[in-house]
């Protein structure tokens, strides 16, 4: 049995016409709701043995929260680059080259990879997976590279908004 977790950064400014796309910080808005998801993740009992993250400055604040949360070495946290350049297929890719003991992952980017993901891995249509929107999806396999063939199971999907007006 493997477990996903997919979370999409958490809201992000456009404060500085200066900042490049992938250095865009959290605004109030991300800064409010990335601890927040991060504490319901843990209440649903999910230890990672792996997070992986876009390095994307707001992806790396977003998981952040999350590893703090999870009591996970930020040390241990792996950063790739493809998550924010490469799409679906390099993030795919990744995880199915994952060693067969690591059963809990979670990973963190950006739309509309996230939601593509998503609606691929659960076999559930998302439209749009929000900002420091999460989804969770559970797989009936021992062996990771079996996630490009095998649908899991949608578990929960979690999204500020149904906690926040």
């Amino acid at each position: 049995m493997k477990n996903l977790v997919l979370v999409r950064h958490a809201k992000s400014s456009w404060d500085n016409p200066e900042w490049s796309d992938f250095d865009r910080p959290l605004n109030k808005r991300g800064l409010r709701d990335a601890p927040f998801l991060a504490d319901i993740l843990v209440k649903k009992g999910f230890v990672p043995d792996l997070i992986i993250s876009s390095t994307a400055k707001r992806a790396k604040e977003t998981v952040h929260f999350f590893s703090g949360a999870l009591k996970y070495d930020i040390k241990r946290i792996e950063f790739e680059l493809g998550i924010y350049e490469r799409g679906t297929k390099f993030i795919i890719n990744k995880l199915s080259n994952l060693e067969s003991q690591i059963n809990n992952v979670l990973l963190v980017g950006h739309n509309p990879d996230i939601t593509s993901l998503a609606t691929f891995f659960s076999g559930d249509f998302f439209d749009n997976i929000p900002t420091c929107g999460m989804v969770s999806i559970k797989f009936n396999f021992n062996e990771w590279e079996n996630i490009t063939s095998v649908n899991g199971e949608l578990v929960f999907s979690e999204f500020p908004r149904n906690f926040f007006s």
